[in-house]
């Protein structure tokens, strides 16, 4: 017998009782001989299964490309569109569930955000994360402007050009493992501060409304929004003792946290407070982000969220077809090549005007090569409240898909990228401002060079000192390094894998070269330059794993210091020279006192 599968593109139906939903899930019939199938009775549960199927499959080939999964979420969301088995009545009842992800997602962000981040960083990170949006939303809005885009579209649309995904950056550098080089941490830094603006932005369109009386219902906005964060941050004050004494039992930390996120995103989102749901989620996440839960409440609630955000970004793939979308390809294309080219050139420029190195600034400027999640939730908020057409969440989304796409290889790649542009580069260096402190008279001959100067390396530094050894220290904290130059020690604020910080504090020219940073990149530039340029001297990297000291002896490690296996070692050293232990008060003594010399 054949069988023959007919789908109701496009075609409004009605949803499926409860009673039906035990009968079956297709609705069948008999025409001319043959079994017809029918998706006009299928469920809501059925389409969110097969949704996320799909969704689970175009995520595993995203991960097989080297993708972030975001990317397969969306095409699935595109195939989903195309087949057309959502029930129209279901697609809102799915765009329900989605805002749920959406908030978890927003509250998470407000959980781990970590303003230190930004004073640790300082000014740098205020002046490229601003600089660049700013130029950003300024030239997206001369390119919409010429593409024909209305001013308000345009508006959006450039908005949502500015900011970048924290969430994919993140998770590229973690597994290139540049989270805690200074490129990495200038990046965090700047991705904060987009955060926080796009937070702002949020706000401010939630105040725009249908476009009727914009300035009294900004005015009001901004004052039931204030009053409703001032409400937070008051309850805040007590949430830290409430979370400690909830703490005790994971599922009720874990139902508490779902329903503070939830109910203060519904509370933000009602007319009483005229926010958003975005908006809640974050300022519920933010008044928890200083308890000592935070972490643990994140990683509870991850799954949770992903689940929810799939459903986020499987509608907007099916917001492709929404609109036409032959006419958004070609600004599409353009758009996607000026956050592919223009975003990094912009920021380029600006760290050569702080003075950055050109290696620095190269890394820094491709990990902001995508657009954001929130700049989903931005078009998406515009189209609910009528200033955007689907056309434009359409681009919107085709851009998001190409940029993070590309991006992706660019900051895979991106160590090779730089070698090959590397000659071009470093005529966007200001020599006379570089971030590197200013040379000092020590002639560096047959010297120590000490990379890192934070906790171990600080008393490396000291030992050093108090010998009188000739040596230079480099470090890219900038507060460590002001710290260290006022008591006159001789450092360096840079990277070592940059070529010229190399040459500045003379390795090709030391005896010894001692690593406290445990960055296994970084620790291999150093022995590729030693190996090239300077075979005489003896090199003393750190690591974290057994693994990691295993490679760098491969290279050409003469030591490699693993933190755990000298703790451990010095231990049992202090047991067997006295069996009662009865040296502990004086190595107590001895450590209290280093303690206060650091201090």
């Amino acid at each position: 017998m054949d069988f023959m599968l007919t789908l109701k593109i496009g075609q409004p139906r009605k949803s499926v009782n409860v009673v039906n939903f035990h009968r079956a899930h297709f609705a069948t019939y008999v025409r001319g001989g043959r079994r017809v199938y029918n998706y006009k009775h299928m469920t809501l549960f059925l389409e969110i299964v097969l949704a996320l199927i799909l969704a689970s499959l175009c995520g595993a080939i995203a991960y097989l490309l080297k993708q972030p999964t975001i990317v397969g979420f969306i095409v699935a969301g595109l195939i989903i569109g195309s087949l057309g088995y959502l029930a129209t009545d279901n697609i809102e009842i799915i765009r329900s569930l989605a805002s749920i992800g959406v908030a978890l997602l927003l509250f998470t962000v407000g959980l781990e955000m970590n303003f230190t981040e930004i004073k640790h960083i300082g000014r740098p990170a205020m002046l490229i994360g601003v600089g660049q949006i700013a130029a950003t939303f300024a030239i997206g809005f001369l390119i919409c402007s010429l593409l024909g885009f209305n001013y308000l579209s345009s508006f959006y649309v450039s908005i949502a050009l500015s900011f970048s995904s924290t969430i994919i950056v993140v998770k590229l550098l973690s597994g290139k493992k540049d989270l805690r080089s200074l490129y990495g941490r200038i990046v965090l830094g700047v991705l904060l501060v987009q955060d926080v603006v796009a937070i702002l932005i949020l706000i401010f369109l939630s105040g725009l409304g249908d476009g009727n009386q914009i300035g009294s219902k900004l005015f009001l906005t901004f004052v039931k929004g204030g009053g409703f964060i001032f409400l937070i941050f008051l309850v805040s004050r007590f949430l830290p003792k409430l979370l400690d004494f909830i703490g005790k039992s994971q599922e009720l930390l874990y139902l508490f946290s779902i329903a503070w996120a939830l109910g203060v995103a519904a509370l933000a989102s009602s007319p009483i407070v005229g926010l958003s749901i975005e908006i809640g989620g974050f300022l519920a996440g933010l008044a928890l982000a200083g308890s000592s839960e935070n972490f643990q409440i994140a990683a509870r609630l991850r799954p949770i969220r992903d689940f929810f955000i799939i459903l986020f970004f499987v509608g907007l793939g099916t917001s492709l077809l929404a609109g036409p979308v032959s006419i958004t390809i070609k600004p599409a294309i353009i758009l996607s090549l000026f956050v592919l080219v223009g975003n990094p050139v912009v920021v380029l420029i600006i760290m050569g005007i702080l003075g950055y190195r050109a290696r620095v600034s190269f890394l820094s400027s491709l990990a902001v090569a995508q657009i954001s999640e929130f700049s989903f939730i931005i078009v998406a908020l515009g189209y609910t409240l009528g200033h955007l057409e689907a056309s434009y969440v359409s681009l919107v989304t085709l851009v998001g898909i190409a940029t993070i796409f590309t991006s992706s290889y660019l900051i895979n790649y991106s160590d090779r990228l730089y070698k090959f542009f590397r000659p071009s580069l470093r005529r966007l260096e200001r020599r006379e401002r570089q971030l590197i402190g200013k040379n000092f008279e020590a002639k560096l001959n047959n010297h120590v060079v000490l990379v890192g100067v934070h906790r171990m390396g600080q008393t490396i530094s000291r030992a050093l000192s108090n010998k009188g050894t000739n040596f230079v220290a480099v470090d890219f904290d900038p507060i460590v390094v002001k710290q260290l130059k006022e008591i006159r020690m001789p450092v360096f604020y840079g990277d070592i894998a940059d070529e010229a910080i190399q040459e500045f504090v003379g390795l090709d020219r030391a005896k010894v070269v001692i690593s406290t940073v445990p960055d296994v990149r970084d620790n291999l530039a150093i022995l590729s330059f030693m190996r090239e340029s300077n075979l005489k001297a003896k090199v003393i990297l750190t690591a974290e794993s057994e693994f990691e000291g295993k490679e760098l002896y491969e290279a050409g490690a003469d030591y490699v210091l693993l933190p755990h296996f000298l703790g451990g070692r010095e231990l049992v050293e202090i047991i067997n020279e006295s069996g009662n232990l009865a040296n502990l008060s004086s190595l107590k003594e001895r450590d209290l006192g280093l303690m206060e010399d650091g201090r």
